[in-house]
C-alpha cells in the first residue's frame, strides 16, 4: 500500500504559520519574540534539512526500513508476510495505526532523550536549541546531521512487523505535531496537559532554567516522560529563559552547525586517557574530567540544595 509522507505536505504550512506568528508578534507589541538575524539563520537550516531530508534521511529511511521489514517479516508461500517469531506480521487495520503512533511516540521519546544525554548526538542536536528565542521559526532551526541516525533509533517497528510505509507515515504526524509546539501564544490546555505534550511543556524543554534542562522530551503524548522520570509542569512563577547555556554566539549557519563538535574535539584533545576521552564524546553533556564543568543532572542536584538551604546557585564557567 502506498502512502505520502504528510511533510510533503507540511512545508508550505509550516511557512504560512511562521509568516502569520511573525505578524501577528510585530503587530501586537512582541517584538522580542522574532529576531530577524536569528530568523534568517534558523530559516537557512531549516531549507538545508528540506533539501537533505529527501535526499538522504527518507531514502536512507526507506532502504532501511524495507530491508529490516523483509528480513525480519519474510513472505510465505501463500503471500502472506509472517514475523520471524512466528505471527502474522501488521496490516493496516486502525488500531494498529494507532500502536504505531503509541510506538513511534516511545521511540521519538528515547531518541530525543538521547540526543540530550549522549553528548555526540547533542552536537547535533544542539542547533535545535541554539536559539534565544522560541517561536515557529525556531521549530525549523534543525541539525542537519541527525539526519544520519534518527532512522536507525525506529528499525525495531519495522523489525516487529510494522509495514514501513506505515512507520514513515507516523514519523511524518509526529514532526508536523513537533512543529506546532513551538508557539507562545498557546496557553495551558486543562485536561489535555495531562495527557499531551503541550506548548507550555514545550517551552520548558527549550528552557535553559537549571530546574527546565533536559525536561519534556516527548512528542504527542507526555506518559512517557512521567514514567522516566523527566517531566516537569510549566511553572508560571519561573522567567523562562530560553536557548543553551553554551551558545554558539553567532548567526552563521557552519558555526551554529559545527561548534560543539569543535568543543567536543578540543575537550578530547586536552586529556591523555581514553576513557576521558571517550567520556567526551559519549558521555553527557557538561561532563568534565576535573569537575570544572557539570552535567545536568549535577547541576539540578547542586540547585536543589543550594535552594534548601537559601543560596543562590552559580553555574560554574
Amino acid at each position: 500500500m502506498d502512502f505520502t509522507n504528510p511533510l510533503v505536505y507540511g512545508v508550505p504550512v509550516f511557512i504560512a504559520f511562521i509568516l502569520v506568528e511573525l505578524t501577528y508578534s510585530k503587530t501586537h507589541g512582541d517584538d522580542h519574540i522574532y529576531e530577524w538575524k536569528d530568523l534568517a539563520a534558523s530559516g537557512f537550516m531549516g531549507i538545508g534539512s528540506a533539501i537533505l531530508g529527501p535526499l538522504f534521511k527518507v531514502i536512507f529511511m526507506v532502504v532501511l526500513f524495507n530491508a529490516t521489514y523483509n528480513f525480519f517479516n519474510p513472505e510465505t508461500i501463500d503471500g502472506v508476510r509472517t514475523n520471524i517469531l512466528g505471527y502474522q506480521s501488521f496490516g493496516y487495520a486502525w488500531y494498529v495505526w494507532l500502536l504505531c503512533m503509541l510506538a513511534d511516540d516511545f521511540t521519538y521519546y528515547w531518541f530525543h532523550r538521547a540526543n540530550h544525554e549522549i553528548r555526540i548526538l547533542w552536537a547535533a542536536h544542539i542547533v535545535h536549541h541554539s536559539s534565544d528565542n522560541f517561536n515557529l521559526g525556531t521549530a525549523i532551526r534543525n541539525g542537519w546531521f541527525t539526519i544520519l541516525y534518527k532512522p536507525l533509533f525506529y528499525m525495531w517497528m519495522p523489525a516487529i512487523g510494522f509495514p514501513p510505509e506505515m512507520v514513515i507515515v507516523c514519523l511524518g504526524i509526529e514532526a508536523l505535531w513537533q512543529f506546532q509546539l513551538h508557539s507562545q501564544y498557546i496557553p495551558k490546555m486543562g485536561f489535555l496537559e495531562k495527557i499531551l505534550n503541550t506548548h507550555t511543556m514545550h517551552q520548558v524543554h527549550h528552557a535553559q532554567n537549571v530546574e527546565y534542562l533536559d525536561k519534556n522530551h516527548g512528542g504527542f503524548l507526555n506518559i512517557f516522560d512521567k514514567l522516566f522520570g523527566t517531566w516537569k509542569e510549566y511553572d508560571e512563577e519561573i522567567e523562562v529563559k530560553y536557548g543553551v547555556i553554551h551558545a554558539p554566539n553567532s548567526y552563521n549557519p557552519i558555526v551554529i552547525l559545527t561548534h560543539e563538535f569543535k568543543d567536543i574535539w578540543n575537550d578530547v584533545k586536552k586529556v591523555d586517557k581514553l576513557s576521558h576521552k571517550l567520556m567526551y564524546i559519549f558521555g553527557p553533556p557538561g561532563w568534565s574530567h576535573d569537575g570544572s564543568t557539570m552535567t545536568v543532572k549535577q547541576q539540578q542536584a547542586e540547585f536543589k540544595e543550594h535552594k534548601k538551604k537559601g543560596f543562590a546557585f552559580k553555574r560554574p564557567n
